[in-house]
């Protein structure tokens, strides 16, 4: 049976623990807001934009454009994934299933570990470097003070890595933020251009996610032609969706340590309330054991 002192100690660790999740939360809840506002300002021009580029580029040749260009078969790149995790931790299981996800990705559309790694984030930085898994890129603490050109910079190098025949097709696999306490787990593909009638796919972890989705195919007036529209438009298409992407998972990131943090300042509540208990229960033995003494001993004399 542990002693008094020990009990007493152990309470004032958890009071402690409890100070700094709560406090955590809080914290969590005032920058959920903000990012929440961000996101949910950018949904609307990204999911119109990738919409009509996708009407589009059904209705030109895949020549038309290098980021349209599907490769053929064996022509020598490999699939780039883009696996988007946090900097830091304390938010339940957000990071492990981004990780799940990539590795199932991994295992159905690259066996044999046949696949470069965008990484943003530590965590998952951190997880894919000791597994020795070829990194063509990473960022680490861009969500601190992330801004359009970060996400700029990520989707100019996938660009890169697609046009140069290195990768023969790009993805990207993050959290989506849907409330406080549901996160989605979402793997889609960037480059190609995904084309109306050619994805069908189901979403899921490790299934690229179907691009368009929602009412029937508009046709559009352009001018200038295509061609002016494409050389503009699709690289800054691209720079957007990894724009949201990246609010996304901020967003999601917020609501995952905000949810573990008011779990854990809840049970460390249990915590002290069974250990109170049990503290009393301890001290009225021993105050109870002390009588006995007490009065076993005057009876003696």
């Amino acid at each position: 049976m542990p002693s008094l002192i020990d009990l007493r100690r152990r309470i004032r660790a958890v009071k402690s623990t409890q100070q700094i999740t709560k406090a955590m939360k809080m914290i969590a809840a005032s920058r959920l807001r903000r990012a929440q506002d961000r996101v949910v300002a950018a949904r609307p021009f990204a999911q119109r934009m990738l919409r009509v580029l996708n009407g589009l580029v059904s209705r030109v040749d895949q020549d038309a454009h290098p980021l349209l260009r599907v490769p053929a078969q064996g022509s020598g790149g490999r699939p780039l994934l883009i696996v988007i995790t946090a900097d830091r931790g304390l938010c339940g299981s957000f990071n492990s299933n981004v990780i799940k996800a990539a590795g199932q990705f991994i295992l159905h559309q690259a066996p044999g570990r046949d696949i470069a790694l965008g990484l943003i984030g530590r965590k998952g930085r951190d997880f894919f470097r000791r597994r020795g898994f070829d990194v063509r890129y990473e960022a680490v603490g861009i969500f601190q003070k992330m801004t359009f050109g970060d996400a700029s910079d990520i989707a100019d190098a996938a660009i890169e890595e697609f046009t140069s025949g290195n990768a023969s097709s790009v993805y990207l696999v993050y959290n989506e933020f849907k409330s406080v306490m549901t996160q989605r787990i979402v793997v889609e593909r960037l480059l190609p251009i995904p084309r109306l009638e050619s994805d069908a796919a189901a979403t899921g972890p490790g299934t690229p996610k179907p691009a368009g989705e929602g009412g029937p195919a508009i046709d559009y007036l352009y001018e200038p032609g295509p061609a002016e529209i494409f050389r503009d438009l699709l690289p800054r298409h691209v720079q957007i969706q990894v724009y949201r992407a990246l609010l996304e998972s901020n967003a999601a990131f917020f609501a995952a340590q905000m949810t573990a943090m008011d779990a854990a300042t809840r049970n460390s509540a249990d915590m002290l309330e069974n250990l109170t208990l049990y503290m009393n229960k301890v001290r009225q033995a021993a105050i109870t054991r002390e009588i006995i003494e007490v009065v076993s001993g005057a009876a003696a004399t």
